[in-house]
């Protein structure tokens, strides 16, 4: 089994306490975990307990670019910049979840949020409940990490329940400049119902970047598929006509050849 290396990935020492005291067999371990009661009970009844709440953060400087006015172009150092963040912000939490022995970290949320202290610096954090499975199991993905998944506990219990395992998540990003209209185009489409091409074509390639580098990070970890894919559009500081379109979903294998799929049940409230 391959494992993190916390001094490498820069755990801090007060964080490395905490999640001593949190392992297994412990006299004083107990979890911690953000999971609502609800997902709590189903990832417990799908066979996995949680052992504790893992986060990983990163304040990154994000560097300038500038583009052309009248072209369409990926701004491929912000690109990477954006993705290099996320990263770090990942594996750090990878690593704490390894210090636990966990399989797996289940309702993974990835945050970004720009600081006050610089215009260019932003923190980028990684949080979820570690979980390790009651009965031993092949539940690391081929890298030898513990498997990420932003799947709600109900839908963690309904993908193991239906015979699939998550491997982790995958994510593409990429970051673009959307050319401006000369002044005789943006003039001549006033009061007209138009498509305007270059914009068409720039969001059309964005995403299509972002898709694509998002299913090769899937096929790295031979996954089947990818389920739970968001495709946002994320403007931050860098002004109207540059945008992040940023993919990111669970890579998910099959457990067995057959899957039973539950049946929906009808529920009704008891309250109004």
């Amino acid at each position: 089994m391959t494992t993190a290396d916390p001094a490498a990935h820069r755990i801090p020492e007060d964080a490395m306490r905490r999640l001593a005291e949190m392992r297994p067999g412990q006299k004083t371990s107990l979890f911690t975990s953000d999971l609502s009661v609800n997902e709590f009970l189903l990832v417990r009844e799908a066979g996995f307990r949680p052992l504790g709440l893992v986060l990983g953060s990163s304040i990154y400087h994000v560097g300038f670019q500038m583009g052309r006015w009248s072209k369409n172009q990926e701004m491929d150092r912000l690109s990477q910049a954006m993705y290099h963040a996320r990263e770090l912000a990942m594996s750090r939490m990878e690593a704490e979840a390894d210090v636990l022995g966990a399989d797996g970290i289940v309702a993974v949320r990835l945050e970004i949020e720009f600081k006050e202290f610089g215009s260019d610096l932003a923190e980028f954090i990684a949080v979820g409940t570690a979980v390790k499975a009651d009965e031993p199991g092949e539940w690391r993905n081929n890298t030898g990490k513990p498997f990420t998944s932003d799947l709600s506990g109900q839908d963690f219990w309904t993908l193991v329940q239906a015979g699939y395992a998550p491997l982790g998540m995958v994510m593409g990003t990429c970051v673009y400049h959307i050319a401006h209209q000369r002044f005789r185009q943006m003039m001549g489409n006033i009061g007209q119902n138009v498509e305007i091409p270059q914009y068409t074509e720039a969001l059309y390639d964005a995403r299509e970047l972002a898709m694509s580098r998002m299913q090769a990070e899937a096929e790295q970890l031979e996954a089947e598929g990818i389920v739970g894919v968001q495709l946002l559009s994320l403007p931050h500081r860098w002004g109207g006509h540059t945008t992040e379109f940023f993919a990111i979903g669970t890579a998910v294998k099959p457990l067995r050849a057959d899957h039973h799929i539950a049946k929906p049940q009808l529920v009704l409230p008891l309250t109004d």
